[in-house]
C-alpha cells in the first residue's frame, strides 16, 4: 500500500512540474511548434475523454452499486459526474478574467525587446495566471492521485494527459513574468510553482480521503473525477487545441489518444 502511495504522489508531482517544461519551451525554442502543440493537447483531451467515461465512470457505478444498491447507485454515480463538472465550472468562475490560464501565448512573444524598466501590470498578470493555473490543478492532482492509487496503469495515462495539458499553460505564466520583470530565472520559478498544487491536491487526498476509503467514498471520487475531466478536455484542451492550429489537428490528436487509451485497457484486460 505504502509504494501504491509513493508511486500515485510521484505521477501526480511529475504531472503538475510539466508547467515547467512550457517555460523551458519559451525560454530555449525559436518559435512555437503549433502543429504539435494542436496534436497534443488535442491527443490529451481524447485520453481523458475515453478514459473518463469508458473506464472511471464505470469502475465508480460498480464500487457504488455494489455499496448502495442498483438504483441509488446509479443515482450516486451520475450526482457524482456531474458534481465534478459543477465544482471544476465554479473554480472557472471565480477566477479572476485577468488571471485566466485560457489565455494563450506562444513562444515568439519571448524573443521581442524586453523594457528594462518593472511593467507592474504584466507581473500582476502573471503572478494571476499561475494563482489560477494553481487552482484549476488542485483537483487534477486528486483525479491523478485516485486513479493512480485504483490503478497504476490508469494513473499513468492520466498523468501523461495532464502533463501534456499543463505544458502551455506553462508558456502562459512565463510569457507576461518574463517581459514584466526582465528575468527568465524569476519567470521560470513562478510557472514550476503553480504546477505544485497538483502534488499538494494529491497530498491532501491521501490525509483526508485515504482514512475513510471505502466503497461509496471511492465511488463518489471516481465519479466526480471523470466529471472533471471531460470538463477539462471540453472546456479548456480542444479549444486550446483549435487555437494553435485551425486544421483538423486537433481532431486527429483526440482520436489518436480515445485510439491509445483503448488499446491500452484493452491490453491490461
Amino acid at each position: 500500500m505504502t509504494e501504491n502511495v509513493l508511486f500515485a504522489l510521484g505521477l501526480t508531482l511529475l504531472a503538475g512540474l510539466a508547467t515547467g517544461i512550457g517555460s523551458i519551451l519559451a525560454f530555449f525554442t525559436s518559435r512555437t511548434n503549433t502543429k504539435f502543440l494542436s496534436l497534443a493537447l488535442g491527443f490529451s483531451a481524447g485520453v481523458m475523454i475515453y478514459v473518463s467515461m469508458i473506464e472511471i465512470f464505470f469502475k465508480a457505478k460498480d464500487s457504488l452499486v455494489r455499496a448502495l444498491g442498483e438504483i441509488p447507485g446509479n443515482w450516486t454515480t451520475v450526482g457524482g459526474f456531474f458534481g465534478g463538472m459543477l465544482l471544476i465550472a465554479l473554480i472557472d468562475k471565480f477566477i479572476p478574467k485577468q488571471g485566466n490560464p485560457h489565455e494563450l501565448k506562444r513562444v515568439e512573444e519571448m524573443k521581442q525587446p524586453v523594457s528594462p524598466a518593472s511593467d507592474p501590470a504584466l507581473l500582476k498578470m502573471g503572478t494571476f495566471t499561475a494563482l489560477a493555473i494553481g487552482i484549476h490543478n488542485f483537483p487534477e492532482g486528486i483525479a491523478t492521485f485516485a486513479s493512480a492509487i485504483q490503478d497504476p496503469a490508469l494513473g499513468v495515462a492520466i498523468a501523461t494527459a495532464i502533463a501534456i495539458h499543463n505544458i502551455p499553460e506553462g508558456i502562459a505564466v512565463s510569457v507576461p513574468v518574463y517581459f514584466a520583470t526582465g528575468s527568465k530565472k524569476k519567470a521560470f520559478k513562478l510557472s514550476f510553482l503553480s504546477g505544485l498544487s497538483e502534488p499538494i491536491g494529491a497530498l491532501l487526498a491521501f490525509l483526508v480521503l485515504m482514512p475513510f476509503l471505502n466503497d461509496i467514498i471511492f465511488g463518489i471520487i471516481f465519479a466526480a473525477v471523470a466529471g472533471i475531466m471531460v470538463f477539462i478536455s471540453l472546456d479548456e484542451l480542444l479549444p486550446a487545441a483549435k487555437k494553435y492550429d485551425e486544421a483538423h489537428t486537433s481532431i486527429y490528436g483526440l482520436i489518436a489518444g480515445m485510439a491509445v487509451m483503448a488499446i491500452s485497457l484493452l491490453l491490461f484486460l
